[in-house]
């Protein structure tokens, strides 16, 4: 394990993007973390109000996005396009090389088609494998990669992606080579016991304590997709996740959640 240089996977949110005053500040964090890097973002509300302007409505079934033909034009142009190269530029100007990528770039993340029983979620995408022998290359040349939640199915087909599966799936290919920490970063300081009190951080969540939140309906909604990715990264090699804010990435003294066994 001492032999393995440090990698840190850092997912940021959509509600760090939405805010371009936010999104300096991480980034800005970010530029100095120590070692090798890798970034992946997600798409903030851009491609909804993309979509809006050109008279398109978001289809949800049960919750969950739907994403046809024309949606995932827009979220092509927004998340791969806008967001993307605007993070590479302000990287840039941070003195990192950074290079944006979606899946499709050098084959790097390959996708399938969710095939549901009941919903047709239209064009999105469920990881099947990550390209980590180029990505290891890229990494080793000191280049940061920053990813958009756009893959591919290698026949030609883009398909929308969980960008916190991405993440989780990029530490889980990079902790043969790497000593990996997946952390990620979204507004809240961390998973909170109280959705209604923000200074109601857990400090650390192992699996027992999650199956009981769950139990209490303490942790709901968008948080327990990213819970999964959590321990399912953790039980296939990654070192150490975090859930927090930015401010983890350069205030020791700050409060975060530590997911654990």
């Amino acid at each position: 394990m001492g032999n393995k240089a440090p990698l840190t996977v850092v997912k940021i949110g959509g509600n760090i993007i939405d805010n371009p005053i936010e999104l300096v500040k991480f980034l800005t964090d970010f530029s100095k973390v120590d070692g090798y890097k890798i970034l992946v973002h997600g798409g903030g509300k851009l491609a909804t109000k993309m979509a809006e302007s050109i008279g398109l409505s978001p289809q949800l079934i049960d919750g969950r996005r739907i994403t046809d033909a024309p949606m995932l034009d827009v979220a092509v142009m927004t998340y791969a396009g806008a967001i993307n190269k605007n993070c590479v530029a302000q990287l840039q100007a941070l003195k990192c090389t950074a290079i944006g990528f979606t899946g499709a770039d050098g084959n790097l993340i390959l996708s399938e088609k969710r095939n549901h029983p009941t919903i047709d979620f239209g064009f999105v995408g469920d990881v099947k494998k990550v390209n980590s022998e180029l990505l290891f290359s890229l990494v080793s040349l000191g280049i940061i990669p920053v990813f958009s939640a756009i893959t591919h199915d290698n026949k030609g087909q883009l398909l929308n992606t969980n960008a916190d599966t991405i993440a989780s799936e990029i530490a889980i290919s990079m902790s043969s080579t790497f000593e990996v920490s997946l952390i990620y970063c979204f507004e809240k300081q961390g998973v909170l016991a109280n959705s209604e009190d923000e200074n109601s951080v857990i400090q650390q969540i192992n699996a027992l304590d999650y199956a009981e939140l769950l139990e209490n309906k303490a942790i709901h909604s968008g948080m327990i997709p990213k819970m999964d990715n959590c321990f399912y990264a953790l039980n296939k090699g990654v070192e150490k996740v975090i859930i927090g804010n930015q401010t983890l990435l350069s205030n020791r003294n700050s409060i975060f959640t530590t997911i654990k066994l």
